[in-house]
């Protein structure tokens, strides 16, 4: 197919940026799966495995300026942020980031990110994130006790870092926090700032674990899956799309931070090559791509989006 990608903000993304980086996993991915790829995006934008076509942000905006830039013998048009009507004749679908506000008109077309985002949407179609598993350090070896836990996004309280940081204080375990603000660790605590790339790599396939103790529904989390690349388990709530990424084999799902703290003393346990292989059967940049290509190939036929397959069983 010759699928056009539409991304608001240019790829591959500076810092962070979530969406930008699965963007970026999806353009490789389906270029690897033989299809053809066009990136509207805005300037700045380099992808090798796509064709880019740059356009200015006011244009990306509006679905009327936007259909000027899709190609005429496009078949679908996959847009990356909110429309509210298709940029021109050509089937149109959009990937869902983000929580909309409660009782928000629904944007047309809708992919969400998890079967919980998509409940929460009154929806059934969602397609899990992916990632290249080539970016991160696979490390093999089992887990030491003695090993540093890490803590590793926005320290927001809607993450949770707080409860990384009581239990570090409680039982004087060491732990790495990487994020945004610097804040005033002392003790047990080291505090690195925002990390990515190799860095970041080298400090998910070092740790004893991840904590993601979400306190809010979050639509996917992308560092759950970067840490089970590495063979890094994870520590996570019954929050948002986390009871779907974690499995007993690959980490542990707690409500309080003493749940937590008792979950951490075995959480080294888990086999590396469990969490490695549980995130290459569900969350790389292929899976995710092959998921969107059936979306698409039924939605062209069709004009309707199928339900989703299956969730990963959880324990």
């Amino acid at each position: 197919m010759h699928v056009v990608v539409a991304s608001h903000q240019p790829v591959p993304a500076k810092g962070y940026g979530g969406p930008q980086r699965v963007v970026l996993a999806l353009v490789r991915g389906l270029a690897a799966l033989g299809h053809r790829v066009t990136l509207l995006a805005p300037p700045n934008t380099r992808v090798p495995e796509a064709t880019v076509v740059v356009v200015p942000p006011r244009k990306l905006a509006e679905p009327a300026t936007l259909a000027a830039f899709v190609p005429r013998d496009a078949e679908i048009v996959h847009a990356h942020f909110p429309l509210r009507a298709a940029p021109g004749p050509v089937p149109f679908v959009q990937t869902i980031h983000r929580n909309l506000k409660p009782g928000a008109p629904p944007y047309p077309n809708s992919i969400f990110l998890s079967r919980d985002h998509a409940r929460r949407h009154q929806s059934d179609v969602f397609v899990y994130n992916g990632l290249d598993p080539s970016d991160y350090v696979f490390r093999r070896f089992p887990r030491r006790a003695s090993q540093y836990d890490l803590f590793l996004g926005a320290l927001h309280s809607t993450k949770g870092y707080h409860w990384a940081v009581e239990a570090a204080k409680r039982t004087g375990h060491r732990l790495i926090v990487a994020g945004g603000w610097r804040p005033s660790f002392t003790g047990s605590i080291k505090f690195v700032g925002e990390v990515d790339g190799s860095v970041k790599a080298a400090l998910l396939a070092r740790a004893r674990c991840l904590w993601n103790p979400a306190a809010w529904d979050e639509p996917f989390g992308l560092v759950t899956i970067e840490a089970l690349f590495s063979g890094t388990p994870v520590l996570g709530t019954h929050r948002g799309a986390l009871p779907e990424l974690i499995t007993p084999e690959v980490g542990a799902l707690c409500d309080t931070v003493d749940e937590m703290i008792a979950a951490a003393e075995s959480i080294q346990t888990r086999d590396p090559a469990a969490c490695r292989t549980h995130a290459e059967r569900h969350f790389t940049h292929l899976v995710m791509a092959a998921a969107y290509a059936r979306l698409y190939r039924h939605f062209v036929e069709t004009g309707a989006l199928p339900p989703s397959a299956p969730v990963p069983a959880t324990g």
